[in-house]
């Protein structure tokens, strides 16, 4: 007879997703040898080899990929349960899972903590990765919502726009274009290019900035998070686009600037999003609604140098951050401008 504890169901869902021991054990805060040990008795219950090891990747087996499902849906089960019985409780006593896109982190924690002293019982779980993970994470259903500057394509998700979203082309106060006015971006394609990894949001508005236009960089140098590539324009390494949201604290100490480019800059959006169907529980209701009424006003408190940089054309004149916030973000709007 099959004995299998939850734990060792929850502990297997993660190493069949990750495919990594130690990917596993960091999700679930646990060792990796806590890990294999639990993945070993699982074996031995299941009386099957559920994972192989070829070379230094591990892959599904057969039973595996078939434990891997029945895991899942037993999973999906318990989180609707846990939503069900929550709702009779209250947004007081409710479970708030939260996943964000790493440029989001700079004002995501700020927005949950104002709603958290509103709903002091709320517990909540946050997970900040970049945009590929986040649409997994709402493709598998392990979220109740995403924050993304990039609605999701081709996925049965609800996705709300709740504030603009202005990147811009930093560097250094030391740079030769420091005080230039209406650089025209063709003249930035012989600097250095400081991009994020494909799959990151920023990197696919960078790419859709230069196709638009028809450019194409000379030299680009790929790093894998906003702060690297920070750290990097600060050492005069190159010249980035970057959301200025993830750039008030060196603006403010004046390690960073904005150039002023034309074009630029990129006005995008931010989005709530959430699986099609998706029972979400009071708490998650409540966020998202809070989201809608007050995060374009909460983002607004910015820096007057970013809000001076952001600035959008609309009907062939320039407006800004300020005036263009006036518009109504609750209702999913058209085609962003790149």
């Amino acid at each position: 007879m099959l004995h299998l504890t939850f734990r060792q169901i929850q502990i297997f869902d993660a190493v069949a997703r990750h495919l990594s021991y130690s990917r596993a054990a960091e999700e679930l805060h646990l060792t990796q040898p806590a890990v294999s040990m639990q993945m070993r008795e699982l074996e031995e219950n299941v009386g099957l080899a559920t994972l192989e090891q070829i070379g230094k990747k591990i892959f599904l087996t057969q039973a595996g990929e078939e434990l891997h499902r029945r895991s899942r849906d037993i999973l999906l089960r318990l989180d609707e349960t846990r939503a069900a019985l929550a709702s009779m409780k209250g947004i007081d006593h409710g479970q708030l899972n939260i996943a964000v896109v790493s440029t989001a982190k700079y004002f995501a924690p700020k927005l949950l903590a104002l709603f958290c002293q509103r709903f002091s019982g709320v517990k909540l779980n946050l997970t900040v990765s970049n945009r590929e993970e986040v649409l997994n994470r709402l493709t598998e259903n392990q979220t109740d919502l995403a924050i993304m500057g990039q609605p999701p394509e081709g996925l049965d998700a609800n996705k709300e726009a709740f504030a603009y979203h202005p990147l811009g082309i930093i560097a250094s106060p030391k740079h030769p274009y420091a005080k230039a006015k209406q650089i025209p971006l063709y003249a930035l394609m012989k600097e250095t290019l400081l991009i994020r990894e494909p799959g990151s949001g920023t990197r696919n508005v960078f790419e859709r900035l230069l196709s638009t236009h028809r450019l194409q960089a000379e030299s680009t140098l790929q790093m894998d998070s906003n702060e690297t590539i920070k750290q990097a324009v600060m050492a005069g390494m190159g010249i980035a686009l970057l959301s200025l949201h993830t750039i008030a604290l060196e603006l403010e100490a004046k390690r960073l600037i904005v150039l002023d480019v034309e074009s630029l800059p990129v006005m995008r959006r931010w989005y709530i999003a959430h699986r099609t169907g998706k029972r979400l529980s009071p708490a998650a209701v409540a966020f998202r609604q809070f989201l809608l009424e007050e995060g374009a006003m909460l983002l607004g408190q910015i820096p007057e140098k970013i809000k001076g940089a952001s600035r959008q054309r609309v009907g062939g004149k320039r407006v800004s951050g300020n005036s263009a916030r006036k518009g109504k973000l609750g209702a999913a709007p058209g085609k962003a401008p790149i």
